[in-house]
């Protein structure tokens, strides 16, 4: 490594195996309260999209490029340009707009872009050090690491066509996460478009080889399954290369509230799925929702670590889910490090559907979030909402967790937002403690009989508001929406979002805090924070010097907690909620924590296009 440079977040998620965590320290317990704003960057989408940068959302998290790639803090805006700036200053080196088709309705986002380096091309040579990105309008792209120019013996002239990108309508198939490489292997997801259709585009992996883009394998979760479709890979994957493995996060099949059409368990569905890099085969899957009708996505990217709780390292993978469990699994054979239960859960009320009889739950670690909620538990500031939030629940179809959906007015509690989302967790170091930010909101749903199309409206509920789409091609339409008081408050009790710090080894809950402050959520910013915790997306990282960075929450703060304890230490204002995960590195002999600070379309709270780096005084 070169002098001057300690690198440490070359990946996404940290590393291959999206760990969250870094072993720089000089940013500490101690010191962190001085932490102060280093550089602050705008990539210009502001002023050049104006009111479009409504239907964005920013969420990614900058790589730092090693000395023989340039040395550049990379990342992407949600119109997918990518930009490289100098680590030390925020100063743009270079820049790459691949000039996305922006037809469509959904919203743009990129949550990252991944580095290679191509030991088939000559050391000197052009793109022999590459970035890789998967665009919004589903191209691959290959650009030089040093200057962003494409790669010309890459596909076409540096792109493929990934599927999906010809044949559907603009925006229902899209990306977001960053594709995967390992083994001279590139491995890319989809984002497809939810609710909208009972079939909608089918959830292809595709892989391709890192040099010239030539097609490997593709891999459909849902072969054999023609009445149905997505089962898709939207969150981040994870790579082990030196097992020649990599790991898909699948998603829940269409329609996501309406099974009758698609029966059986769907079992690559909602799943961990393991395959070989080299040739894509299967290697094995565990399926942690059966059947979905909840939307219970696989929503985070799957954390590979070595499982040491009997003295034996073994190759785990630990799988956050929105239901709010964690599986600890063997990440060679798929087995489960703890005991899985099998928990009844209710029949379906409508006609023809067959829901599965029971859904896997581990003996441990325990929930992240307690999905039991009754009238007696109804939450209100006052006397009088805290009634109106009884009368809405003693008239809720709810039969606890896993409740199939209905047409009368059903709780859904976590709803489709988690309990855990993309953000996933923080491993901090070989302790075995994961630290995770949860949602804790209560949904409520319902089918409706409906022949009349409607127009998709996203793909959840904005703050405060509920959510129709007509499920085409089904009898129903369904209306989803928060769980709330006529005052806008949430009826189940606080906090509405916190971080929780798991034990993976003793399978134990270590401590949870609140994470966020209701204070700008009301129709009066309040003068004071009240740490009542708030819906969040993004994650967070840990490092060794005992700290957790998270932004996430709808209250425009980052925040340093202790890992020990969970306390703040430190937090400041950004000018938008940053609903990204930060990063950290050491950079000529300083550390830094970067965070973009974009805001969310969902949150409903504005956008920016602001890259916030922080560090100690010089």
């Amino acid at each position: 490594m070169a002098a001057g440079q300690d690198q440490d977040w070359g990946f996404y998620g940290g590393d291959a195996g999206g760990r969250h965590y870094s072993t720089q320290a000089q940013i500490n317990r101690q010191n962190v309260a001085d932490l102060d704003v280093a550089w602050v960057f705008r990539s210009g989408d502001a002023a050049r999209f104006g009111a479009e940068l409504a239907n964005t959302s920013a969420q990614s998290t900058p790589i730092l490029l090693p000395e023989a790639a340039g040395a550049s803090l990379v990342y992407c805006t949600p119109y997918n340009r990518v930009i490289a700036l100098d680590p030390g200053t925020g100063k743009q080196r270079w820049d790459f707009d691949p000039g996305i088709d922006r037809d469509g309705e959904r919203p743009f986002r990129c949550r990252g872009v991944s580095y290679a380096e191509e030991p088939s091309a000559p050391a000197a040579s052009h793109c022999r050090h590459r970035l890789y990105m998967a665009t919004h309008d589903r191209r691959l792209w290959a650009i030089d690491a040093r200057d962003g120019r494409p790669c010309a013996g890459f596909g076409d002239q540096g792109r493929i066509a990934l599927h999906g990108s010809v044949d559907t309508p603009a925006g229902e198939v899209s990306n977001s996460s960053a594709p995967v490489i390992a083994n001279g292997v590139i491995v890319v997801g989809s984002s497809i478009i939810d609710f909208a259709r009972a079939t909608t585009p089918r959830g292809t992996v595709q892989a391709f080889a890192s040099r010239d883009g030539r097609l490997l394998w593709q891999f459909d979760p849902l072969q054999g399954q023609a009445h149905s479709g997505s089962a898709n890979v939207w969150a981040p994957m994870s790579a082990d290369a030196k097992h020649g493995l990599v790991f898909l996060p699948t998603s829940a099949p269409s329609p996501d509230y309406y099974g009758v059409d698609r029966p059986g368990a769907n079992p690559s569905a909602n799943s961990v799925v393991a395959l070989e890099l080299a040739t894509g085969k299967l290697r094995w899957q565990f399926q942690h929702v059966r059947h979905d009708l909840w939307d219970y996505d696989t929503p985070a990217q799957p954390i590979l670590f070595d499982w040491t709780r009997d003295g034996t390292p073994v190759p785990a993978l630990a799988q956050l889910t929105k239901q709010g469990f964690v599986f600890v699994l063997n990440r060679l054979t798929g087995e489960s490090l703890w005991e899985i239960t099998e928990q009844p859960v209710p029949p379906s009320q409508i006609p023809g559907e067959i829901t599965a009889p029971t859904q896997p739950k581990p003996i441990a670690p325990p929930p992240l979030l307690d999905g039991f909620l009754m009238p007696a538990d109804a939450w209100g500031l006052t006397p009088l909402d805290r009634a109106d939030c009884r009368r809405q629940l003693s008239n809720l179809h709810n039969l606890g967790l896993f409740t199939p959906i209905s047409e009368t007015l059903t709780l859904m509690y976590p709803g489709s937002l988690g309990g855990a989302n993309w953000g996933g967790g923080a491993l901090l170091g070989d302790s075995g403690i994961l630290l995770v930010n949860v949602n804790n909101i209560a949904f409520t749903g319902k089918l409706i009989r409906e022949t009349a199309s409607a127009i998709p409206q996203g793909s959840h509920p904005a703050a405060g508001q509920r959510m129709r789409v007509s499920m085409q091609g089904t009898p129903y339409a369904v209306e989803i929406g928060s769980l709330q008081s006529f005052l806008g408050l949430p009826c189940n009790p606080p906090p509405w979002g916190k971080l929780v710090a798991v034990d993976l080894y003793g399978g134990t809950i270590a401590w949870e805090t609140a994470l966020g402050s209701v204070h700008e959520m009301g129709p009066v910013t309040a003068p004071f924070q009240i740490e009542w915790g708030t819906p969040n997306l993004g994650g967070g990282i840990a490092t060794a010097g005992g700290l957790f960075f998270i932004g996430a929450t709808m209250d425009r703060q980052i925040r340093a907690f202790d890992v020990n304890t969970g306390n703040t230490l430190w937090q400041h204002t950004l000018p938008n909620d940053a609903t990204a995960t930060p990063m950290t590195y050491r950079y000529q002999g300083r550390q830094y924590v970067v965070i973009n600070a974009g805001g969310h379309t969902m949150f409903n709270r504005g956008q920016g296009d602001y890259l916030y780096a922080f560090a100690l005084p010089e």
